[in-house]
Order: C-alpha cells, then structure tokens, then sequence
C-alpha cells in the first residue's frame, strides 16, 4: 500500500516545506484539491454531507493545483501528485492539457489526473460552461487530451471537440494515470471504461470493496480485466494496522488521509503539521514495509 498526504484549507506557503517532510519521512504522494472561487450563495447542494452544506468557510484557500503542484516538484525528488478531485470539464481542453503535459515534464512523470465531472452549477455558470453535458464532455476532454499528450500531430473529430491537425510540444514521456471520482454506478463504469484508477470521497469498507467489485465485473465485460487497477481510499473506520491491511486485502493500493488531524494540536501550525507527517510515517508507514 501506498501513502498520500491531503494538502486542503491549510496555507498553501506551507505546501513546500511540508512537501519536503513528506518525501523525507516515507510519504508516497500528495492529493490536492480544487475549486475556483468560493460563490456566497448556491442553490446547488453539497453531495456528500447530509444537509447538503459544504463543509469549508469562504476564507478556505483552494490554491491553483498546477502551479502548487509545479512548486513542491521543483524541491522533491520522488513523491507524486494526485487531486481529489480536478474539475475537468470546467477548463478549456488545450489550456488544461498544456498545463498537465508541462507538469509531468518538469516533475520527471510525478503528476496524475483526479478526473472529476463537478457537482456545483453555480461554478460552471461563472466561467461560461454547461453544467448539463458535463459527464460527456469531460469524457471526450480525456480522450483529446490523451491525443494532445503524444507530442505528435494530431487531429479529432468529436461531439463537442472538431480540430485539424495540429501539435502540441513537448509531448509526456510516460502516460499520466488517470484517476476517476464519484461513487455512482454511472462513476464506477466509468472508472472501468476510461480509467487508471478510482479515487472517491470518504467510504466504509464494505462501500469500498462493492465498488471495486463493480469495477473488476465491468472491467471483464470490456476485455480490460488484466489491467492493473489503483484505488485510493479513504477510510471512514479511522486508520489503524488492522483497518490497512483490511484495506490491502479488499483491493485499495493507496491511503489518503491527513495525519497531522489524528494527533491535536493547532492545525493551522506548521510544526504541528511536521510532526503529525512524521509521527504516522514511524507508527503506521514504517510498519506497514
């Protein structure tokens, strides 16, 4: 099993030192999060709470992923970088995947994409997209960008994307993991038709292995069932040695938590933040192997 650190609602000036720790310590990733702005009022509610509130404040800072990411890859030398989630169908295509190509060649193919289709309207209406066809296009997004990636000359022909031969440079050298959100039978065949991986929020174990059994049964259906899958969970049950390697054995190849949050102390303090990254790296990483 693999370990990532969630860097959310902590000062993004602490991203590169904790980056560093992390690396140094054992940590294996680290997953960002995104959203553009913060709307005052949505009529949209949260998915994932009961009462459909959200569950961050206004002041809660969602730095830019790629220039993060581009940052904490310019001082490490090993650890990778992941999104739960990358709202993609609420970007240009090309900008997107000028962005992402760059990262993975600066970061030597330490980036993933966290495919997310977005859950807020209101967010998609600010900046001029349709909120509607969002699951398809971002589907088609993938695949441009796929073709984009290749360095090569190349030319689509698509529902929502019609562009000649062109090239975008430099291309990847490896191709970038996919890793594809939500909890939905309509999310979990897509992870099965598209994916690399499954990332989805907070589930018990007995939701975690129903939907890798979903995925697995849909993967033999399409002839991809000898393809390695990457499933990255989140516990509900809390993190323990017992919990992992139940995790292990269901199918989860990689934890996602935030450390520092199991021990006390303030939050919003680097050193607290330090020393949690370390704390569990000795307690549970180390004895994990």
């Amino acid at each position: 099993m693999k370990f990532l650190t969630g860097f959310v609602w902590i000062d993004p000036r602490h991203y590169v030192p904790l980056a560093r720790t992390a690396e140094a310590c054992g940590w294996d990733g680290i997953v960002l999060s995104d959203h553009l702005v913060h709307l005052e009022k949505i009529e949209t509610p949260y998915p994932y709470a009961e009462g459909g509130q959200r569950p961050w404040q206004a002041a809660d800072p969602y730095p830019d992923v790629w220039v993060s990411i581009g940052a904490m890859a310019a001082v490490t030398e090993r650890i990778r970088f992941y999104q739960g989630v990358y709202v993609v169908p609420m970007r240009d295509v090309f900008s997107l995947a000028k962005a992402m190509g760059t990262a993975a060649l600066l970061s030597d193919d330490r980036v993933s994409l966290g495919l997310g289709l977005g859950w807020m309207r209101e967010e998609f209406e600010l900046v001029g997209q349709r909120f509607e066809d969002r699951a398809r296009r971002g589907e088609e997004m993938l695949d441009v960008m796929r073709k984009l990636w290749t360095g090569e000359m190349v030319e689509h022909h698509g529902r929502f994307y019609d562009f000649p031969r062109l090239q975008m440079s430099p291309g990847v050298a490896k191709p970038i993991p996919v890793f594809v959100g939500g909890r939905t039978r309509a999310a979990l065949r897509r992870v099965a038709r598209i994916g690399d991986g499954w990332i989805p929020d907070l589930l018990g174990l007995d939701e975690l292995a129903a939907g890798i059994a979903e995925i697995r049964a849909q993967r033999r259906e399409l002839g991809r069932e000898d393809e390695p899958l990457q499933v990255i969970g989140a516990p509900k049950e809390g993190v323990d040695l017992d919990t992992l390697r139940r995790m292990e054995d269901l199918g989860v190849t990689h934890l996602w938590m935030i450390p520092w949050l199991l021990y006390g102390g303030d939050p919003g303090s680097l050193d607290v933040k330090r020393a949690g990254l370390e704390r569990f790296a000795e307690e549970i990483i180390a004895k994990m192997g």
